[in-house]
């Protein structure tokens, strides 16, 4: 069986000085936050994955959300450029870990912006949020680094969340969901879109097989989605919530899964 990796960073003391843009910013309980993000790692380890952390960086309080500093596809890693300035220094680390994996190394250089967040892969085809974090050169940059892979790269507008993966996640079979109210565009998956109730329900990991990671917080969404004969795996991540994060976004998963 293929080896199931993915990387990991601790979160910052400083979490709670984080960046929000689309939800009203509320108290963090680091404490809580990081026997959170440990219950996250241990539900990755108890489906069969194995997990390396990326060297904290306390200074940066968003730096938990490992996935926003680069795209891996295939045996290559695309370091990121995030659109927030306050974000760029998380991906020295990173790269220096991805490395350490065996993966060429790629980035987004200026004038381009691309967060991880807002890229979403499956079965050869780069969907890639514009219109936040990740700018139309991040996109074309992305699109150029990729094509000799041959992924197909589509940019999709994402105007009402913070990043695309925050609105809409892919399950193993394909089928793209998403909180209708939060998702610009349904019909670039016409025919493949799910609507889901939640809108942390848009948000899953995909572990291997039938089995998917999601976030406590979206109960009826797990329902639908066992209805559909898959195995639910929920972890609570309630403070990391209110920093706009999600399952998807506390992880790069290096090998053995698209998403």
């Amino acid at each position: 069986m293929e080896s199931r990796h993915a990387l990991v960073r601790q979160p910052s003391s400083r979490l709670g000085d984080g960046l929000v843009t689309h939800i009203e910013r509320s108290v963090v309980d680091v404490d809580l936050a990081w026997r959170q993000w440990r219950a996250y790692v241990d539900a990755l380890h108890a489906a069969g994955w194995t997990t390396t952390e990326v060297e904290p960086a306390d200074e940066h309080p968003d730096a938990v959300f490992v996935e926003d500093t680069m795209v891996v596809y295939g045996d290559l890693a695309v370091i990121a450029r995030p659109g927030a300035d306050s974000r760029r220094g998380e991906t020295v680390a990173a790269e220096a870990a991805v490395r350490a994996h065996g993966y060429r190394v790629a980035r987004i250089e200026a004038p381009g912006t691309l967060d991880g967040g807002d890229v979403l892969k499956h079965d050869g085809r780069v969907w890639v949020g514009i219109g936040g974090r990740t700018n139309q050169a991040g996109v074309e940059q992305l699109r150029q680094l990729l094509a000799p892979l041959g992924a197909e790269v589509v940019a999709v507008p994402v105007t009402k969340v913070l990043h695309l993966k925050s609105a809409v996640t892919a399950l193993p079979d394909g089928t793209v969901v998403g909180h209708p109210p939060l998702v610009d565009d349904p019909d670039v998956w016409a025919g493949h879109f799910l609507g889901v109730p939640e809108e942390s329900g848009a948000h899953v990991v995909l572990l291997g097989g039938s089995t998917v990671l999601m976030a406590a917080s979206a109960p009826e969404s797990a329902a639908l989605f066992r209805d559909r004969g898959l195995d639910v795996v929920t972890v609570d991540i309630s403070e990391l919530e209110k920093m706009e994060g999600c399952v998807t976004c506390l992880s790069v998963r290096l090998r053995g899964v698209p998403g």
